[in-house]
């Protein structure tokens, strides 16, 4: 059996799950059932209860909804980024290349978190959430990203290898699809892509918990959404008071867990040969 097969596996497993919450999530929360209040996950399967008796289980899947689609654009766009970082170097295009890595040292030098709460402070109303936040931190980390994937190709010799290809009569499609970036530059990709996937959900939970504790309006979602962020928040309590909330911070952590699985699974389920 190939030795990679059980990482893809549960990396498609995690991306499936967070999906299918996302698009399974309730508009709303439940109304409050009083009698529920702090639940176990035996008094109200599967996850437990809130201090209003609402089933952890719509925080999940609300959470979910919020992260996953504008994670995978994230992803997405730092994979075509570093993608082509590596074509152009191996394309020998000197200055086109050149400028590329002008622009993206650039970029790069620019400090993320703050560029990323400007753009959330001035993006307009109607445009708020998560999504343009994803896109700016992956428009920030795409330099790094191009610098890796533009390296790789380099080692394989950049122009030089595209050339001995091309006179063993391959065509220009298969060289750059399959011999640069389906054999040589997939495991920086998609690594990077995976990467960014994880740091946009961590990104959103710390803006959002920020939110809480400070009663402000929320940057990456509407207010009818809950975040993995208030998991973490109900959860909190039971460290510092006597509040019987600690299945709420072990679901929080949890689904964390299940991001960085997802990302860490990924990166071994397309690791090099």
């Amino acid at each position: 059996m190939n030795p990679r097969l059980p990482f893809a596996l549960i990396a498609i497993s995690c991306l499936l799950i967070m999906l299918l919450a996302a698009g399974f999530a309730p508009e709303h929360l439940a109304e409050k059932v009083p009698e529920l209040k702090w639940a176990g996950p035996a008094g109200l399967p599967p996850f437990g209860a809130d201090d209003g008796g609402r089933a952890l289980l719509d925080y999940a899947m609300q959470g979910a909804r919020v992260v996953a689609v504008p994670s995978l654009i994230a992803g997405l766009v730092v994979a075509g980024f570093a993608t082509l970082g590596g074509v152009l170097r191996a394309m020998g295009v000197g200055w086109l290349d050149r400028m590329l890595q002008a622009g993206g040292e650039v970029v790069g030098a620019l400090p993320r978190m703050v560029v990323v709460l400007v753009v959330a402070l001035v993006v307009p109303d109607e445009w708020r959430g998560l999504l343009p936040l994803a896109v700016t931190w992956a428009l920030l980390s795409a330099p790094g990203a191009m610098d890796e994937a533009a390296a790789v190709a380099e080692r394989l010799g950049g122009s030089r290898f595209v050339e001995a290809l091309r006179a063993h009569g391959y065509s220009a499609r298969r060289v750059y699809l399959y011999h640069i970036v389906a054999l040589n530059l997939r495991p920086v990709v998609v690594r990077q892509a995976a990467e960014v996937m994880m740091q946009v959900v961590f990104l959103e939970i710390g803006l959002s918990y920020i939110a809480e504790e400070e009663n402000q309006a929320d940057f990456t979602h509407p207010a009818n959404l809950k975040s993995w962020a208030n998991l973490l928040k109900l959860g909190y309590a039971s460290l510092v008071v006597d509040v019987p909330s600690g299945h709420a911070l072990a679901l929080g952590v949890a689904l964390i867990g299940v991001v960085a699985v997802m990302s860490l699974a990924l990166g071994r389920a397309v690791s090099a040969r």
